[in-house]
């Protein structure tokens, strides 16, 4: 396995998860305090563009200007481990990083932005970042942290069905850059093995998209929610929970899940979580002050009932 930082390390705020499922960073952050894992949060950061620029409303150069701003606050504060909540942030960023890289006129228009804009300290030098060794994913710093967390688990999920969902952007964007294999991603499965939990290793449709497709969820509607659908009922009935690593990918499984069982006439059963919610939660992380399952479209509550206390 790749080198995994736990120190150096710039959490990165996403968009979607402060809007959409607070939770998710609250319980990477309680999960990160209780491992040793050093970070900071930067209150200077953009965002990465990422819903703007696959809605066609940002471009490239814009899109990776913003980003060599956030390198710079990352090297200026000696945090140049990039650790994304979202997949799309980590996609955008590994995208941004080779392009100024590679791209000489790319890097000059971008550094040009930067010093119109009185930034001239933040301009990027080629090599600055590499996107390999300085973006990562929050879910790989759980994973390589996984046996200290098994000696911290409170709670006992082996009642509880967990099967997963891995996010387009991190498996299929850079997939030599993931680790897990893009063809059968496994590592969701692993860490939710390691809870304690009973796993579904294998559903029709696991690889396949969430649905969203950005503004597909809004253009083409219906088509959207057939893939989400083809999902949801792949699981009916064979899990507890769907275990996330994109806040956009579990965005549309757990708002449209109501919808669709309206729509379809069925009851799914299925609990949408965070990896972070659901380790958080079976290290003793409080459901409402830590996870905010109180964001969540699917309740929780029933699920909470059924994990007990080691």
């Amino acid at each position: 396995m790749k080198n995994i930082p736990d120190k150096d390390i710039l959490l990165f705020k996403s968009c979607l998860v402060n809007v959409e499922y607070p939770g998710v960073e609250s319980s990477t952050k309680f999960l990160f305090d209780n491992l040793g894992v050093e970070y900071r949060i930067d209150p200077d950061q953009s965002c990465c563009t990422g819903l703007g620029y696959y809605y066609d409303l940002f471009d490239q150069v814009s899109t990776t200007a913003l980003s060599a701003r956030n390198f710079a606050l990352a090297r200026i504060s000696s945090h140049e481990n990039i650790v994304t909540l979202c997949s799309t942030c980590y996609a955008i960023m590994k995208k941004s990083i080779n392009l100024l890289n590679s791209n000489e006129e790319a890097r000059n228009e971008v550094n040009s932005i930067l010093e119109r804009a009185g930034l001239s300290h933040m301009k990027y030098q080629a090599g600055d970042m590499s996107s390999e060794n300085n973006v990562f994913h929050m879910v790989e710093v759980l994973y390589s942290k996984a046996d200290e967390m098994v000696e911290k688990i409170t709670k006992d999920f082996s009642d509880i069905r967990i099967a997963s969902h891995h996010a387009c952007h991190y498996c299929k964007v850079y997939p030599d850059h993931a680790i897990t294999d893009s063809r059968n991603p496994m590592v969701l499965d692993e860490i939710a093995a390691k809870l304690g939990a009973e796993v579904v290793d294998w559903y029709d449709f696991k690889k396949a998209t969430c649905g969203a497709g950005f503004s597909q969820r809004f253009v083409n509607r219906d088509l959207s929610l057939a893939a989400t659908a083809d999902k949801l009922l792949a699981l009916e009935g064979e899990a507890d929970v769907l275990l996330h690593m994109c806040p956009n990918c579990q965005m549309q499984l757990d708002r449209y899940q109501p919808v669709l069982e309206k729509e379809l006439g069925r009851k799914f059963g299925l609990v949408h979580l965070s990896v972070a919610q659901m380790a958080a939660l079976g290290m003793g992380a409080d459901p409402y002050k830590v996870l905010g399952i109180q964001t969540h479209s699917v309740p929780v509550e029933g699920l909470l009932d059924k994990i007990n206390d080691i």
